[in-house]
């Protein structure tokens, strides 16, 4: 297509890597995968997460990768080429990329609020001399039910001004409205020239979040009480790798780490150079992903053994994960630490940082299909790409608003914990079944032969084939065995506020089964003509009745000759259209 000739790529090769180092290194390396491996057996949890790595997380980053690199297109698009009857698979990364981008640029906004609120050589949250105060805060980490530390207040009663609960919605928190805007404005400023303001923009927020991370390090394995803490990270417990939850874990923290499953990887690749050596991005990918969370755990936990040495506590009365552990926790820890001001603002410029590429990763998914599934007629409205881009962060701007209400935080947890947790695995499983069964290894590794002029290894095909697809299903299973509903703290959904996590997990899976429906509906021939073509690549392209809707296809513009290509893949005949 001319679309097909006109795609952009990345001004550089190493934008790219750049880029997608920035979208798997996010929040959950740090408030993670340190608390994950400390509950898993410290340094011998090393041991299932790297095998892990190897025979999941890189053949499974590798083949999304090579589909968008050689397809050149998102993942609605790529998706549909490849499994016809899975296409659907496409939609729900576009509808979950959306659907998590308007609640994940809240933690940004709060990110945000902590770091204007760093500008003072007394930090709000250092102690319980403050008008948010309830009478039963404490300076200091307690076991009691009955208290709660100055910084969990600041958090609690003064950034959210939380309500009792769901049931009570409150009034907006204009502040935290305001820093929604200013957090969209940022991720916009990032995506709006596509990949070539992208590309600019990872220089900064990929690479500075590390010089942020070594210089938390140093500090913190200066002060005392900083080994206690770090003992309790690597000290290996081989007795946990005989429990399967912790393999489990380690399988569940590679395969979101990496991001597969969102589409987001699936998109930025499709602006590669059709030749670029994908294997060597991949490695680099992991690698750096990898090291990134060993890194975040020594600085997070260095910082637990400090303030366990401060208060005379353990470090596992200290260790938490998510949310609690960036804004509760760590930020008490910084607030005792000499310069403050310093490490704190810094702290939370890194989880701008972290967040940003992540946030701007999620927005390129869907403004690439919108912009690959229209063919160009959406500019017929819009113009220019870069009212596409804005379309989409004001419409996640407006969804998003809940989450800056009094309720927000319990908003907040419902939607991450059944999208998060519940509809990417299901999105997951299937993109492997559509890529790695349907698709065809043998097909994948002609198309990687094509590009870098190497067929990929029988370690590669021997985890596509049954490795990598067995595992996606194990995680999916125990995930589903292991299910709990949503709470936040001690608080529990009422049975209604379940009901809308269930309808927002299923506002992204749906889109499976509706799509295979559809495809069987618009293929010709008989049912099981209809369910063959179904899972035969490119057959939707085939139907196509007119050249300019052959998206499968490499159109090029010759006067007023149309010239038709498929995939050397396919083997298929060069079609000429007068």
């Amino acid at each position: 297509m001319e679309q097909e000739v006109n795609r952009p790529t990345w001004s550089r090769q190493i934008e790219f890597t750049l880029a997608a180092i920035g979208n798997v290194v996010g929040l959950g390396n740090v408030w993670r995968f340190p608390y994950l491996c400390y509950r898993s057996g410290g340094g011998a949890f090393l041991v299932p997460y790297l095998l892990m790595l190897l025979v999941l997380g890189i053949p499974l980053l590798h083949m999304e990768l090579a589909l968008g690199q050689y397809l050149r297109r998102g993942p609605v698009q790529a998706l549909a080429k490849a499994c016809p009857l899975l296409k659907g698979v496409g939609l729900a990364m576009m509808a979950i990329s959306f659907i998590m981008c308007t609640y994940y640029n809240v933690i940004i906004t709060w990110a945000l609020y902590y770091l204007f609120s760093s500008f003072q050589s007394l930090l709000p949250w250092e102690n319980c001399n403050n008008t948010w105060n309830r009478p039963n805060c404490t300076d200091h980490i307690t076991n009691s039910s009955y208290s709660s530390t100055a910084s969990q207040q600041f958090f609690s009663y003064k950034v959210l001004d939380q309500t009792s609960g769901v049931e009570v919605a409150g009034t907006l928190r204009w502040e935290l409205c305001l820093l929604l805007l200013v957090a969209w404005i940022l991720a916009y400023l990032c995506v709006f020239k596509g990949v070539k303001s992208t590309g600019k923009a990872v220089y900064f927020t990929a690479l500075f979040p590390y010089v942020i991370l070594v210089a938390l390090l140093i500090n913190n394995m200066q002060l005392p009480g900083a080994m206690t803490g770090v003992q309790y990270f690597i000290i290996p417990d081989w007795e946990k790798l005989k429990l399967v939850e912790v393999w489990v874990n380690a399988a569940a923290q590679i395969f979101n780490s990496l991001s597969i499953g969102f589409g987001s990887l699936v998109a930025m690749s499709s602006y590669n150079a059709f030749n670029n050596n994908i294997l060597k991005d991949t490695l680099t990918i992991c690698i750096v992903n990898s090291l990134t969370s060993i890194l975040a755990g020594f600085v997070v936990f260095s910082a637990f053994g400090y303030m366990s040495y401060l208060q005379s506590i353990p470090v596992s009365d200290i260790a938490v994960d998510g949310p609690g552990l960036v804004f509760v926790v760590y930020p008490q820890a910084l607030a005792t630490m000499p310069v403050a001001p310093l490490w704190a603002f810094l702290f939370f410029f890194m989880l701008l940082c972290l967040g940003l590429d992540s946030q701007f990763a999620m927005v390129e998914v869907m403004v690439t299909s919108f912009m690959d599934a229209s063919g160009g007629a959406i500019l017929r409205y819009l113009k220019h790409k870069e009212f596409v881009v804005l379309a989409v962060c004001c419409a996640a701007l407006l969804l998003g608003i809940p989450h800056v209400m009094q309720v927000g935080i319990y908003v907040f947890q419902l939607m991450d914990h059944y999208t998060a947790i519940v509809s990417i695995l299901f999105l997951a499983f299937f993109e492997v079944v559509a890529i790695c069964w349907i698709y065809g290894v043998k097909r994948l590794s002609q198309n990687i032969e094509e590009m870098t002029g190497k067929k990929p290894s029988i370690f590669f095909t021997a985890c596509w084939m049954v490795i990598s697809p067995v595992l996606v299903l194990v995680i999916l299973v125990f995930s589903v065995i292991q299910f709990r509903p949503a709470t936040y703290g001690s608080y529990v959904y009422p049975t209604w506020a379940q009901g809308i996590g269930w309808f927002i997990a299923m506002a992204s899976i749906i889109w499976i089964p509706l799509a295979a429906i559809h495809t069987l509906w618009v293929l010709p021939g008989s049912f099981t003509e209809k369910l063959h073509k179904s899972i035969s690549p490119f057959a939707l392209d085939k139907t196509s009745k007119h050249p300019d809707n052959f998206e499968g296809m490499n159109n090029i513009y010759l006067d007023n000759t149309v010239v038709t290509t498929v995939p050397l893949s396919e083997k298929c005949p060069v079609q000429t259209y007068l």
